[in-house]
This record gives structure tokens, C-alpha cells and sequence, in this order.
């Protein structure tokens, strides 16, 4: 009899419903909620997990050397029309010492060691290079484009940034 009894205890826990109540909405009434709530035994599990597809952007300690050095930040390299053109865009904290990136002098290129690529600013004939290169002002947001022809980079590849002796590593495409 006490056999029964437990394995029965049993059987109701498994097949009681272990989803949670429906969410009330304002009037009181009771409405399903479309939200999924995750629950975790451990408490050292953290919600804003990495994901190994989302790669990190770069260190903090290399936004410091870039802000300290080159007197720029926000460094980004996003994948534009339709994968044509690799766009590259800073922000100027400090323009005496931004001054080397928009040095009509220097070339600059963008390296993919995957694809085995070294890209340029491309020249227009009415336009010229398709890059910034008026005198630098803090806090001004400044691009620069490279020719993407052949869609060899690809988003999610780390990219290099080089410009004359200034040189960003490991940047990744959006």
C-alpha cells in the first residue's frame, strides 16, 4: 500500500505541469504570456552570456591604447553595399595626435590574413579617394572606405587597419 502510494506521488510530480502561470494583464484578467522564462539551478550562471558566434569586438585594454596613443576611439569596420565596400569609422578625441590618419600622404590599407587580401581606398574620377582627409577636429566622427571587389571579406573576419605607422589589429567586420 505505501508502495502504491509513493509511486503514485511520483508519477503525479513528473506529469504535473511544469510550465509557469499565465501572466494577469492589467484588467485582472489572465492572458498567455508569449515570454519564455528560463530558470536555472546554479546561481553563478550568467543571462548575458558570450556567444562563440558573436565575436567581442576588442579588448579594453586596446581601447585605452587607441585613446591614449592615437587620441581616437569607436573603431568599427562594417561590411556596406551589399559587401562591395569594407567602411571604417573612428571618432577623434585628440586631433594633434589623430593627425596621422587623415594624412593625405599615407595610403591606406585594410589586411584579412584569412582571405589573404590587402584592400585600398579606391579612387573616383570626379570624387577622388573615398576617405576623409580635411584637418581633424575632437569629437567629429571620420570614415574611410576600401574596395571590397570580389566580396573577399566577409563579416565576422578580423580584419587590420593600417595607416602609415598607425596600425588597429583584430577588428572585426560587422
Amino acid at each position: 500500500m505505501l508502495k502504491a502510494a509513493v509511486s503514485s506521488f511520483l508519477l503525479c510530480g513528473v506529469l504535473w505541469p511544469q510550465s509557469p502561470p499565465a501572466a494577469s494583464t492589467q484588467d485582472g484578467s489572465k492572458g498567455s504570456s508569449s515570454r519564455v522564462v528560463a530558470t536555472s539551478s546554479s546561481p553563478s550562471v550568467s543571462s548575458n552570456r558570450h556567444s562563440r558566434y558573436q565575436p567581442a569586438r576588442f579588448a579594453a585594454r586596446a581601447g585605452e591604447y587607441y585613446r591614449l596613443l592615437w587620441g581616437i576611439d569607436s573603431l568599427s569596420v562594417k561590411w556596406a553595399e551589399s559587401g562591395e565596400v569594407i567602411r571604417f569609422t573612428y571618432r577623434i578625441l585628440d586631433a594633434d595626435k589623430a593627425k596621422t590618419l587623415s594624412d593625405k600622404k599615407l595610403e591606406p590599407s585594410l589586411i584579412d590574413n584569412q582571405a589573404h587580401v590587402k584592400l585600398v581606398v579606391p579612387m573616383m574620377d570626379k570624387v577622388g579617394k573615398l576617405r576623409q582627409t580635411n584637418a581633424p577636429e575632437s569629437g567629429k566622427t571620420y570614415w574611410m572606405l576600401f574596395s571590397n571587389k570580389g566580396g573577399y571579406v566577409k563579416r565576422g573576419d578580423r580584419v587590420d587597419v593600417v595607416i602609415g605607422n598607425f596600425r588597429a589589429d583584430g577588428l572585426v567586420v560587422d
